[in-house]
């Protein structure tokens, strides 16, 4: 019985060393952009020509006449920027600001559920590598 204090004491460092590492904050990698409108709650889905997923909180949509719409979601979807891939199903012809999207593993599992933000219009300034991004408001 004299080991249990000692093998707790272990326990609880690597505990709060885990607990450290998930509070670091998420490094973003998404080009900066120039905002050319308000946010949209929906996309039709008829529309959407491309996705780049850009890190676990950023995924820009590309529509068929051009168009960039930047979803940058409320809270971290941890590995979705690894994965760089997401599924989603809905029952209307629209992705939504209340739909939730899946991390698609290459292994083929599912991954976390995470919720999309609002599609806001945007142009993607080009930068260089490691440049701080840019965002500007709609003028």
């Amino acid at each position: 019985m004299g080991l249990r204090p000692f093998l707790l004491v272990p326990a609880v460092l690597a505990a709060s060393a885990c607990s450290a590492e998930m509070e670091r904050e998420p490094i973003a990698r998404a080009p900066g952009i120039e905002a050319l409108g308000e946010p949209v709650n929906c996309l039709p889905l008829n529309r959407i020509r491309d996705t780049t997923v850009h890190d676990d909180f950023t995924i820009d949509f590309e529509t068929v006449d051009g168009q960039t719409y930047r979803n940058t979601l409320p809270r971290q979807c941890y590995s979705l920027g690894f994965e760089r891939r997401f599924g989603y199903a809905t029952s209307i012809n629209r992705l939504c600001s209340t739909d939730i999207v899946n991390v698609l593993y290459s292994d083929g599992r599912r991954g976390p559920g995470c919720g999309l933000g609002e599609f806001l219009p945007v142009r993607v300034i080009r930068q260089e590598p490691g440049a701080e991004p840019v965002v500007r408001p709609a003028s």
